[in-house]
């Protein structure tokens, strides 16, 4: 009796367990479009703008990969979002900025990629405040 209650406890732990790691909702998303898409892209442009010789430039960078990562894998199948113009250009500058950490990882991001980046990330804000 007691190897059969030991071996139910264990299956509803494993099934505990296994759920939890199956949650649709990243922990630094809240679930808002909006308020999501704004606080990328604070940490994206605090990403970019540290000066390389900082101790806190590699922890932004990381913080900015798992945010990109977690809000990517929120949106991009959600049809209410991903038809949006803000999303489809914010998707472009993830996309630019993604490729430039896995491509160059130890190396700045170009002035001419800060430049796209920025007018890119201005263009969703005006999105968002048109509510599009």
């Amino acid at each position: 009796m007691k190897r059969f209650i030991s071996r139910v406890l264990a299956l509803v732990f494993v099934c505990v367990i296994g759920l939890m790691g199956c949650s649709n909702n990243p922990a630094t998303l809240s679930g808002n479009y909006q308020q999501d898409t704004l606080a990328l892209i604070n940490t994206l442009k605090t990403a970019i703008e540290l000066p390389e010789n900082t101790e806190d430039k590699a922890e932004a960078q990381a913080l900015a990969r798992q945010t990109i990562n977690d809000y990517a894998s929120r949106y991009r199948r959600d049809n209410s979002v991903s038809t949006l113009p803000s999303f489809t250009t914010m998707r472009t500058a993830l996309n630019s900025l993604a490729g430039h950490y896995s491509s160059y990882p130890n190396r700045p991001v170009p002035e001419k990629l800060k430049k796209r980046l920025n007018q890119e990330f201005r263009q969703v804000e005006l999105a968002l405040k048109r509510g599009v």
